[in-house]
Formats: structure tokens, sequence, C-alpha cells
């Protein structure tokens, strides 16, 4: 009997879905996703930062049990003061959650919008991974939010992209 294999974060992707949570992914399996090889263990996305959405966003990751890597409750994240506080005293770029059985898997959230949502929202595509449709930023937003992090890999990750673009362009 053949068993299908279970993609790397489906239930997550599933249940944002099922909440119809307004999301992109981003960072390493947004690179993974667009065609570049490369390792990643972490789920990074971009959120939309309305209340309501965030509320949504984090119930779906509660039902699955997620919870924050810092000792806060898991509805502080939909507090723009909070957030506000996090990013100006802390310096804090994202807000990181941990499934305590797989502490493994990590899911990393930006506290605030480096580049306006609505904006990677339009254009944004929409991949099928085993039936699940999967937001995923733009190659230009991903360049973009790489040059604004601009560490080691993310500069490696841009060089990347431009080779694909290139060889597909």
């Amino acid at each position: 009997m053949e068993s299908k294999k279970q993609m790397f974060y489906e239930d997550v992707f599933r249940k944002l879905s099922d909440k119809k949570v307004k999301y992109v992914v981003v960072g390493g399996i947004a690179m993974v996703l667009h065609g570049v090889v490369r390792f990643t263990a972490g789920l990074d996305l971009m959120v939309c930062l309305e209340e309501k959405n965030l509320l949504n966003f984090i119930f779906a990751l509660d039902e699955i049990g997620y919870k924050p890597k810092l000792p806060v409750k898991s509805k502080d994240f939909a507090d723009p003061v909070k957030r506000r506080l996090w990013k100006n005293e802390k310096n804090m770029q994202v807000f990181t959650f941990f499934h305590p059985k797989m502490p493994f898997r990590l899911i990393d959230v930006f506290v605030d919008e480096p580049i306006d949502y609505d904006k990677v929202d339009e254009k944004k595509k929409v991949v099928n991974v085993q039936g699940i449709k999967i937001p995923l930023v733009s190659m230009e937003h991903l360049k973009e939010l790489k040059t604004i992090s601009a560490r080691p890999q993310d500069i490696a990750d841009i060089k990347a992209l431009e080779m694909l673009e290139n060889k597909d362009g």
C-alpha cells in the first residue's frame, strides 16, 4: 500500500486556507517554491496585519498546536501597540511560533510590513502543491525583502533569483 507523503507545513497551509487568512509565503520556502534549490526548515510569512485577519491566523495556529516562542499569549501578536513596542524596544523583526512536539518547525511572521501588504498581495503568485493553494510572494517583492534584510544568505538568495530570472527570461 502506497502512502502519500505529507508536505512540510501542509497542516499549516490547510488550516490557514480553512480560516481564510490573508498571507504570503516569503523567505526560504518562497525561494524553493519559485524554483531555487535551497535547504530551509522554517516557514516565513507576511500576514495581513488587520486585527480580524491576525486573530484568524492565531486561532489557526493554536488549533494545530503552535505556540509563541516568547513567553507571551498568542493573541498578543494581534495587538498593534505590543508589536510596535517589540519592534521599537526589542528590535524585533519577526514573531516566532513553534510546535512543542516538533520544535524544529518554526513559523516566523513579520511584526510589521517591510513592504505594503496590499502591494504584495496584488502581485502574489498562487501555487498549487498537493491540492493546496499557497499564496507566494512575487519574485520582485521577494528580492526587495531580501535586499531589506541584507544578511549574507539573503544576498546569495538575490543572486540565485536573478540567475533563475535570466535563465527563464
